[in-house]
């Protein structure tokens, strides 16, 4: 056993895991939680509702450009100073844009804080790996993860409660407390994390030299574009059935996070038995007839809470088919393809904004989710395309 995996025995292990987890839901709490206080931010910086939306793009871009940029030539800095330096710049972009009185300053801050997500992310989860010996992988890796699904069930839903009830400031200055306490922590806690192996820029692009992985890939940013475009404006989508209230809506957002919960754990199951193509055309089809349904829905509560459920179900377990599909192409490329899967899913963030944002001023809220299900079936077409060219390139 190395000085590493004694250091970082089982009874040591959950707790750095832990912390990983929690760096991660800052980061995703840090992206969605102005998805329930749009029109509270707006209206504070004096700004449409479409522009502090486009700052979640500026965000998500952001971390989906830096992400294998900071991956690729940061190598000789240690993870543990890396992280807990990207831990500062989330808190100090945070407080930027808590402090901001115009939409200028409060997106210069979440692009700050979104280079801070760009090294947390890929570091948090290189390092769950590094720290576990290689039986454990599979679940140190689940454990970070449910800090992205955390941050959506519940980061989430409690910013917009606590925005409802002391103002849009308070989440985010919450939100950098959280990211400065943990900066300490992972200085003090996450030590002797060993140094990632060099990988040549020229290795990093291997994959997508596949058109399979390309084709994944592309699945991927149009289903996060699809799902996030209806989270993010779920404030304008609901205002009917929320009558304007931040605590309705906080409970809705709190069910879609609980049906993402269920829907991770049942993909991973039905993922192992039918396998990712059949697993992710059954979520597929139940998360289009889901967002169709929104519109219908709207002003009726228990309907709506319903439909939330199943969106949240569905666009959480259409994520594992996809992951297992983009690691069973290639093997001894996975590592490096599923690190696209980041940008990948950054991307479809970013884009969701801008669809929404069309969405609303073609014909109002009530057309975002149908256009959130034609993107959806782009998606499903180019995940099926690369099982097409995979099937072609077995005959041949």
């Amino acid at each position: 056993m190395t000085n590493i995996e004694q250091s970082y025995g089982s009874a040591r292990l959950y707790p750095r895991l832990a912390l990983l987890a929690f760096g991660l839901f800052v980061v995703g709490t840090n992206a969605f939680v102005i998805a329930g206080l749009l029109p509270e931010i707006a209206s504070g910086l004096g700004a449409h509702v479409a522009d502090v939306g486009y700052s979640i793009t500026f965000y998500a871009v952001v971390v989906a450009v830096a992400a294998p940029t900071i991956s690729t030539f940061v190598t000789r800095l240690s993870r543990t100073r890396l992280m807990a330096l990207a831990l500062l710049l989330i808190a100090v972009g945070t407080v930027i844009s808590a402090s901001s009185g115009g939409i200028g300053f409060f997106t210069a801050g979440r692009i700050i804080a979104g280079l801070g997500g760009a090294a947390l992310v890929p570091a948090a989860t290189a390092a769950a790996v590094a720290i576990v010996p290689v039986s454990k992988r599979g679940s140190a890796l689940a454990i970070v993860s449910i800090g992205f699904t955390a941050a959506t069930a519940l980061g989430s839903p409690v910013g917009t409660a606590l925005g409802d009830l002391a103002g849009w400031r308070v989440p985010l200055f919450c939100v950098a407390a959280l990211a400065l306490v943990l900066a300490g922590l992972y200085a003090l806690v996450l030590r002797e994390i060993p140094l990632a192996p060099a990988v040549p820029l020229a290795q990093r692009f291997t994959p997508l030299r596949d058109p399979r992985v390309l084709a994944t890939l592309v699945a991927a940013m149009f289903l996060l574009a699809a799902v996030n475009s209806v989270y993010i404006f779920s404030t304008q989508i609901e205002r009917e059935t929320t009558g304007g209230s931040g605590t309705v809506l906080a409970s809705l957002l709190l069910i879609y996070g609980v049906g993402g919960f269920v829907g991770t754990i049942a993909a991973g199951w039905l993922t192992d038995r039918l396998g990712s193509r059949t697993t992710a055309t059954i979520f597929f089809v139940l998360l289009a007839a889901a967002l169709l349904s929104l519109p219908v829905a709207s002003g009726h509560y228990a309907a709506s809470a319903a439909i939330f459920l199943m969106c949240g179900l569905a666009g959480f377990a259409v994520v594992p088919p996809i992951q297992h599909r983009l690691i069973s192409i290639d093997p001894a490329t996975s590592g490096i393809a599923i690190s696209w899967y980041t940008t990948a899913m950054y991307l479809g963030i970013g884009l969701a904004p801008v669809l929404a944002a069309t969405a609303l001023g073609i014909g109002g809220a009530g057309l975002i989710p149908v256009f959130s299900a034609a993107v959806l079936v782009i998606s499903f077409a180019a995940l099926q395309l690369g099982f097409l060219r995979f099937r072609r390139a077995r005959l041949a």
